[in-house]
């Protein structure tokens, strides 16, 4: 689509939720507020992951008074990553932006990245230049996360940025042909490539409520980035096992040395023990590794659906043009049937 082409057009905004009763209101406040400059029409898809709380009832809501809003309410909670497929599967825009609705990420800023669309980039994220609300040590943590991910993985992906991005219609399409179960969806928004440009922001601590990642989470979901996207852990334990086997073969070789020449007797039991304890931990340290790489490869042989749909009502803006099966990837179209 042409710069000319992208004046008058059609927008979606995507916004996934888990357990977003507080926030949820005042975020759609202030989204329609920037929606109503937009050139063009909209729909807002939310979609709800298996909410505990009363987010599906607000979502009710919101539809029930404004016409744009569109929900996806899955069977159950499917994490964040699932969620946000869920929301492209059924975004009929010719541009898509997924954004939070913790308030973190700006809705303020959606004209800028439709601006940088206009210009010709397919997707265009937002990038953190400060990160309000948070502890001195998810920062460190997160820094350094975006750092190993950088070195290890073949594809660039852009450091300080979460989710909150545009993406053109060519960007969505290229998406949802990729159905992998185990989603780094921060990779797979860099692994399409085309054209992709940075607008840089500060985040905001959240509006309300807490958030839904703890330590233990986020360091899952830094597993899940590495082993999606680089087997350099299965490298690393060959270069060590390579290195220990040398260094051993050399001390064994020293000791028989030592013993012919010298009449030395063997190292006493405490080295021996040191020894075993060494090896023994390095190698169920890297069948650990070896094990995750596997437990991945059984999880998408199975080939199960990404997600299972509970009820789909459509954006009132975009006619009431339900998105025929073959619209769906093929693992949703029987879903929605």
């Amino acid at each position: 689509m042409s710069g000319a082409e992208r004046q008058g057009f059609t927008l979606s905004v995507v916004a996934p939720a888990y357990n977003e009763m507080e926030t949820l209101s005042e975020f759609h406040r202030r989204l329609a507020s920037v929606l109503e400059g937009i050139p063009g029409v909209c729909e807002i898809v939310y979609v709800n992951d298996g909410s505990s709380d009363k987010t599906i009832a607000i979502m009710n809501a919101l539809r029930a008074e404004d016409s744009r809003v569109a929900i996806v309410d899955l069977s159950r909670n499917f994490g964040k990553e699932i969620a946000m497929t869920a929301g492209l599967d059924h975004a009929r825009g010719d541009a898509v932006i997924v954004i939070d609705t913790d308030l973190q990420d700006p809705p303020e800023l959606i004209p800028q990245l439709i601006e940088e669309w206009r210009n010709g980039y397919d997707v265009v994220y937002a990038k953190r230049t400060a990160r309000e609300g948070e502890s001195a040590l998810k920062k460190a943590t997160a820094a350094a996360f975006y750092r190993v991910i950088q070195r290890v993985s073949r594809v660039r992906i852009p450091e300080d940025t979460g989710d909150f991005r545009l993406l053109s219609r060519r960007a969505v399409d290229a998406l949802k042909q990729l159905r992998e179960q185990h989603r780094f969806m921060k990779g797979l928004f860099s692994w399409i490539g085309f054209p992709q440009k940075a607008v840089l922001y500060r985040r905001e601590p959240r509006f309300a409520g807490a958030g839904k990642f703890n330590y233990w989470r986020l360091w899952n979901f830094a597993l899940e980035g590495i082993t999606s996207f680089t087997i350099a852990p299965l490298k690393v334990a060959t270069y060590v096992g390579v290195i220990v086997a040398l260094v051993s073969f050399f001390a064994a070789a020293w000791i028989v040395y030592k013993t012919l020449v010298f009449g030395d007797s063997v190292p006493g039991y405490p080295s021996l023990m040191v020894v075993v304890l060494f090896l023994g931990g390095l190698q169920l340290l890297f069948i650990g590794v070896m094990g995750e790489y596997l437990g991945r490869l059984f999880n998408e042989s199975k080939r199960r659906p990404l997600y299972f749909v509970s009820g789909y009502e459509p954006a009132k803006s975009l006619g009431p043009g339900l998105l025929g099966p073959g619209s769906l990837p093929p693992d949703q179209s029987a879903a929605r049937r």
